[in-house]
């Protein structure tokens, strides 16, 4: 199977730039996007439905903000919109694709801010994050969980880890929980393909920073320890343009 995940910062503005070629030249069985922006009445028919896909919208009760959406081409078992919390739920940042043998979760996780006025909000979505992953492996299915985390994990996630020690995204207690997350038994498995520095996924809209590669890492495909052997390659994708973020590719054996 290959599942892609993008945060596109805006469809419409993506579908702009060259998404759909993009898209179709993915052949993808799965596209995950997060920072869609939109309400799902005021895009086009072309937008939801692209030829030989499904779609699924989870978006915020606020326009133009957050948003998360999937594209599919096996319809799914079942949809959840959320985590049953409201207080992130009415900002639309999780959908849950269920399957025969797996629940494909797409997040969009919330950014701590600047003053950090968000981190116990982001800490509480996270918490949850972790519970609902956790329930869905003791059913005996696998979690494939994809999307913009927010979180640069390690120093070799981000190019200035020294000068962002207080920043959003790479705040200690950001850190911490990812580390308990993968702890629980999830796998960051771009990390297990590729151990080496200067892979991100997110650069600054700054004049010369994407040139330069001076990123952070805050997009990850991360899977429970059982479906490990089953993935067969995890990249990304930083020559694609359109967003201040690359999209990621997992690409998985069948069981």
């Amino acid at each position: 199977m290959k599942f892609r995940s993008w945060n596109v910062n805006g469809i419409r503005a993506a579908w702009g730039k060259g998404f759909l070629h993009w898209f179709e030249d993915q052949n993808a069985d799965f596209v995950a996007l997060q920072e869609t922006k939109a309400q799902v009445a005021d895009l086009d028919e072309s937008v939801i439905h692209p030829k030989g896909y499904g779609s699924v919208w989870h978006s915020a009760e606020k326009k133009g903000y957050s948003g998360v959406a999937v594209y599919y081409k096996k319809e799914p078992q079942a949809v959840i919109h959320g985590l049953g919390h409201s207080e992130f739920d009415c900002e639309g940042r999780v959908l849950q694709l269920e399957y025969q043998d797996f629940f494909l979760m797409n997040a969009y996780f919330p950014n701590s801010q600047r003053d950090h006025a968000r981190l116990d909000y982001k800490l509480k979505f996270c918490n949850a994050m972790q519970k609902r992953c956790g329930e869905i492996v003791a059913t005996g299915k696998h979690v494939i969980l994809c999307g913009d985390y927010n979180i640069a994990h390690q120093e070799i996630d981000l190019k200035n880890p020294k000068s962002n020690q207080n920043n959003a995204g790479f705040l200690p207690e950001e850190r911490q929980w990812m580390t308990s997350f993968l702890a629980s038994g999830m796998n960051d498995v771009f990390r297990k393909h590729w151990p080496e520095p200067d892979h991100y996924t997110w650069w600054s809209y700054r004049p010369g920073v994407r040139e330069k590669n001076i990123g952070w890492r805050l997009d990850y495909h991360c899977v429970d320890d059982a479906f490990v052997e089953r993935v067969k390659r995890v990249e990304h994708q930083p020559e694609v343009s359109g967003s201040d973020h690359c999209p990621t590719l997992l690409e998985t054996r069948d069981a």
